[in-house]
């Protein structure tokens, strides 16, 4: 009897057609990330892509991103699994106040620069335990030594075409099969651009999002006719969401300091500042919190514990956070109509999450999940060890994964 159990039990393990992987068989991955694409846009045009990955795959409700709902500090989040305060891409933009060094996303010299990401990436965690990546853009993939990008990967070219980035991935996954990565990234901005432009509400996002919806299906057509359509799973996240600004919601952070000198960063829903004069930080906090309308004030040891931003050194010692909509400058004018980066407990700040493939479930809708939880699924999608230090938890979101996976 029991030799019988066993040869039926091999039969079914062999048997072809089953979506679980065979022993020592690697899947294949491709996280694609659609800049600024607010959880809700697909609701106002025809998608008839995103339909299909809804009915066959796996939603969530939105994608909650990190604070500040920044581009590059949430994309390393999404990769490390990590807060900002703890992968040290705190913004877009910051200065280290012992060197005077300045992070800046258009900077190729720094964001090359390993000394400002402190969290481990997915591809160096799979690099690491055997397994081939790639990158299409990503922010933090370009980074030296060679052991901290992936092993394939290209420049970040802010005007190269769609679809020449798509043939890139395919021609990727066309590769012999011992040079052949397994786990690619894919990276699109427009979405963010028109609603930077033109605000959330425009016509111009909505055939932005139409433009997301039939790139997605060039991408699977073309999956299909190199014979991997069945075999690689794709992941659609989003950095952030976006919401709409007025020239009638601002406060010009400046002129509420006063006569006290300050170092300003940033512009826009957060603002940090730290006074020449350590001595008169108390006076500064005090003017401001009087001063308190359509923004708070904190002290960064007394930033709420749910935004996750206090506990890297860089983080200056005052922190305005903008009401939604409202738009903090300094010596800068109001412009755009969109923008991002307020709490991101806010649902306008909150982007998708999608996914289809053979070891995800199948017309499976869930609520909100968080992007730290990101790194450690793709981790147990990939059955490797994830780092110990990560902020992400596979059980907030590993219930999204087949029972045979």
């Amino acid at each position: 009897m029991y030799i019988l159990s066993l040869i039926f039990s091999l039969l079914l393990f062999f048997a072809p057609g089953g979506s679980a992987l065979q022993a020592g068989e690697k899947p294949y991955v491709i996280l694609i990330s659609m800049d600024g694409f607010r959880y809700d846009y697909i609701q106002r045009v025809e998608t008839p892509n995103f339909d299909d990955i809804i009915a066959r795959g796996v939603s969530a409700l939105s994608l909650q991103p990190t604070f500040p709902s920044k581009t590059f500090p949430n994309h390393l989040s999404i990769i490390t699994g990590m807060y900002p305060e703890h992968h040290g891409i705190i913004r877009n933009t910051f200065t280290d106040p012992f060197t005077g060094e300045k992070y800046r996303i258009g900077d190729p010299a720094q964001v090359t620069n390993p000394r400002w990401y402190l969290g481990e990436a997915f591809w160096e965690t799979a690099e690491r335990q055997g397994i081939t990546t790639a990158s299409y853009f990503w922010p933090g993939s370009e980074m030296t030594p060679d052991h901290r990008h992936p092993t394939y990967f290209e420049a970040y070219e802010h005007k190269r075409p769609y679809l020449q980035r798509i043939e890139g991935v395919l021609q990727w996954l066309q590769l012999p099969e011992p040079e052949r990565p397994h786990f690619i990234t894919l990276y699109f901005d427009l979405v963010d651009s028109k609603g930077h432009q033109f605000g959330p509400n425009s016509p111009q996002v909505d055939a932005a999002v139409a433009h997301m919806d039939s790139l997605l299906g060039v991408l699977r057509d073309g999956l299909e006719k190199i014979g991997m359509g069945e075999k690689v799973n794709l992941i659609i996240v989003s950095d952030h969401g976006m919401t709409e600004l007025s020239p009638e919601r601002v406060v010009n952070v400046r002129d509420l300091a006063g006569d006290i000198e300050s170092r300003f960063q940033g512009i826009g829903p957060v603002v940090t500042i730290e006074p020449k004069q350590s001595e008169q930080r108390e006076a500064l906090y005090q003017r401001l919190r009087a001063a308190q309308q359509h923004f708070r004030v904190y002290k960064r040891e007394e930033m709420p514990g749910y935004f996750h931003f206090s506990k890297h050194p860089f983080i200056p010692s005052l922190i305005l956070v903008a009401d939604m909509g409202w738009t903090l400058i300094t010596d800068r004018k109001f412009r755009g109509k969109g923008t991002h980066g307020y709490d991101n407990h806010q649902l306008d700040m909150h982007g998708i999450f999608y996914a289809i493939g053979p070891q995800f479930r199948a017309g499976y809708r869930t609520g909100t999940v968080r992007n730290i939880d990101i790194y450690p699924l793709l981790c147990e999608l990939f059955g490797i060890m994830p780092r110990a230090n990560i902020d992400g938890e596979l059980n907030r979101i590993g219930f999204l994964l087949n029972e045979s996976k």
